[in-house]
């Protein structure tokens, strides 16, 4: 739709992203901005006399410097660490970046991969960062977009381990190194595999689009209408509706962890700590079990009843974290990739007899002939 930038950047951070590029989002619901650079920033300087602007103050005293010389000072001390020729590194892109560290002094996240990761962006990045560190700032680290994210994140994080030696800065080597370029499920556990040293990864259209499931199929059951309860009923089990009005707990073990979340009558007397309740499979008669739980948590709460709003709405960032600490007390085996462990959902034993009570009295009965 024509706001489905807005409502991505919005559910993304609901999910648990932990920022957005896109500014209007941040500006309407306070998610906080992140981002990089495109490569179409670096590629539009061509060399240092492009810059408007060489200077940076001091971030401590607001004495005014010379970045740019300070940063080419830098630079060639790395090349030299690294045996990198000074002359093969881009003297656009490291016109970028300087424009960039003016900018944004605290910011600096600088894409490295416009030319050649190690002969020229890693430099001109080194160059600068060190440069910011003189004037009282500190950068942020480097975006890959394109390659071997794997390798490529390991070799960097080595050369920046050389250069935090080099100068005595020990959180040099663990500048951010963020990884783009199509990025989806699979090919987050493929890096995992690689032992990847990739510390954020930059998401977008697998994320925005949802490829591996372009639609969501959504129907309206009625489960009861003026206080008379209604049931679906069909040939496949898992489109039989569940009856009536109900409320929904979530039982939680000793360590923490949710165990199932149970339906039941609203009219049954609500559930409590150390509460010993039969768990019943809503179909299969045999599956069942007793829990006695050590939290139990109410899910369902009315917001919006006969037009007026019953209790204030929580903010995006309450959602977000709830959102966060509901996936938390779900088991690993919940939650892993293959073969995932499902969740079980049980129903009272109250409503287990009265859900098939009325599915037999709204079943025809069939005659044989």
């Amino acid at each position: 739709g024509p706001d489905g930038g807005l409502s991505a950047s919005k559910y993304a951070y609901i999910g648990g992203f932990d920022g957005t590029s896109n500014v209007l989002a941040g500006k309407l619901y306070g998610i906080p901005v992140k981002g990089t650079h495109a490569h179409a920033f670096v590629s539009s300087y061509s060399s240092i006399d492009d810059l408007h602007n060489r200077e940076l103050r001091h971030a401590s005293t607001g004495a005014l410097h010379d970045l740019v010389s300070i940063s080419e000072t830098y630079r060639t001390q790395v090349c030299e660490l690294l045996k990198i020729l000074q002359s093969e590194a881009s003297e656009g892109e490291f016109a970028a970046f300087c424009a960039f560290a003016i900018a944004f002094p605290s910011g600096l996240v600088a894409l490295v991969d416009t030319y050649d990761v190690f002969k020229s962006g890693i430099v001109n990045f080194c160059g600068v960062a060190l440069a910011l560190h003189q004037l009282g700032y500190k950068p942020i680290g480097i975006r890959l977009d394109s390659g071997d994210l794997a390798y490529l994140s390991n070799t960097v994080r080595t050369l920046f381990g050389q250069v935090a030696i080099k100068f005595d800065l020990p959180w040099f080597e663990h500048l951010t190194i963020v990884a783009s370029n199509n990025i989806n499920e699979e090919t987050i556990n493929s890096l995992n595999e690689q032992n990847h040293k990739i510390d954020s990864f930059g998401i977008g259209t697998h994320l925005v689009t949802c490829q591996r499931q372009p639609a969501l199929g959504c129907v309206f059951k009625l489960v009861e209408v003026n206080g008379q309860a209604k049931i679906k009923l069909s040939q496949d089990v898992e489109k039989v509706t569940c009856p009536g009005k109900k409320t929904v707990y979530r039982l939680y073990g000793s360590d923490g962890r949710s165990l199932i979340d149970l339906l039941q009558l609203s009219s049954e007397a609500p559930l409590s700590v150390g509460q010993k309740v039969l768990c019943r499979h809503p179909f299969q008669e045999s599956k069942r079990a007793y829990v006695t739980p050590a939290k139990v948590e109410k899910l369902l709460k009315v917001y919006w009843k006969d037009g007026v709003v019953q209790q204030e709405m929580p903010t995006l960032l309450e959602i977000r974290d709830r959102v966060i600490a509901a996936l938390a007390s779900l088991r690993q085996d919940h939650k892993r990739n293959l073969n995932p462990t499902p969740y079980k959902v049980g129903v009272s034993d109250c409503l287990y007899n009265f859900m098939h009570e009325l599915w037999l009295q709204s079943a025809p009965i069939g005659e044989l002939f």
